[in-house]
């Protein structure tokens, strides 16, 4: 037994498949199913068993699961009490960071701001757990799977906020759709959107939205598919509504902005507790970025 497949035992558990924890932790699929078989193997024990697509904890499973999350913090509490690592340089610090984000914002999180803050911190090992909404992460939070967590703000008050940046939400539409730019608010009222499935966290917060600016649009298009939704728009199906900056240079789409603005704040939130300093160190980082 080693630490590594601790880590990947825990990743499939909070990620519900070994591809999904296997993309969080930057490493191949094959490689993390072989250390979770050959850690079963050893122990003896099934620790998951399939369920649809996915995989599911067994009832030993979920314990060694509790374990293996206990193990893990102590050794990046050990790890971060020197900010040198062993062979590593002054200025870096060892142990591992586990940031949450929202499907949303989860391609600012792996796209740019942790390839930039792991560039200088060559000791760093990254997790990002994907989390479906505000509610996912405020749990993966509470339970202490995530040190940090990037999503909209607000959340509520038991956990700590720190704002990013704003972020402007804009109408992306079929260029051939008749509407008056800036695009008044009031004209969402009756429009044609393409809208995440019902039932979800996705969906639940874009209606929350929708409430707050007293519009009812109409679902041209319900899914969580997110890479069907711009084909979608294309088509002449329907509207999005999105971030611009994740949008700006998409092409046979017209971005149009709202009047007045529709805004976004981003942040990072933690639990009311201390961070560990590796997780202080990107909390800075990221506020610097913003």
């Amino acid at each position: 037994m080693n630490l590594r497949q601790l880590r990947y035992v825990v990743a499939t558990a909070d990620h519900g498949t070994m591809t999904a924890a296997a993309q969080a932790l930057f490493v191949a699929q094959p490689a993390l199913s072989r250390a979770i078989r050959d850690l079963e193997r050893e122990l003896g024990v099934e620790l998951f068993a399939r369920v649809g697509r996915g995989v599911a904890l067994t009832d030993t499973g979920e314990q060694i699961v509790r374990y293996a999350r206990d193990a893990l913090r102590a050794v990046d509490a050990i790890t971060a009490v020197s900010s040198v690592p062993p062979g590593g340089r002054a200025g870096g610090r060892a142990g591992e960071l586990r940031v949450a984000s929202t499907l949303t914002l989860e391609p600012e999180l792996t796209a740019r701001l942790l390839p930039e803050f792991a560039r200088d911190q060559q000791a760093v090992r990254v997790r990002v757990i994907r989390c479906e909404g505000r509610d996912a992460i405020g749990a993966v939070i509470r339970d202490g799977r995530a040190d940090l967590a990037l999503t909209d703000l607000p959340v509520p008050g038991d956990l700590a906020a720190h704002p990013i940046e704003q972020r402007e939400i804009v109408l992306i539409s079929p260029p051939a759709l008749n509407i008056r730019e800036p695009v008044p608010i009031a004209a969402l009222g009756g429009m044609r959107l393409i809208m995440p499935a019902r039932g979800g966290p996705r969906r639940a917060e874009l209606d929350a939205l929708l409430g707050r600016l007293g519009v009812e649009p109409v679902a041209a298009v319900e899914s969580d598919d997110r890479g069907s939704w711009l084909p979608s728009v294309r088509a002449g199906r329907g509207s999005l509504l999105w971030y611009r900056n994740q949008v700006e240079a998409v092409d046979g789409v017209a971005v149009r902005s709202f009047m007045p603005p529709i805004t976004a704040t981003i942040g990072l939130v933690h639990a009311r507790r201390a961070l560990t300093p590796l997780a202080r160190d990107f909390l800075a980082f990221a506020k610097s970025r913003g």
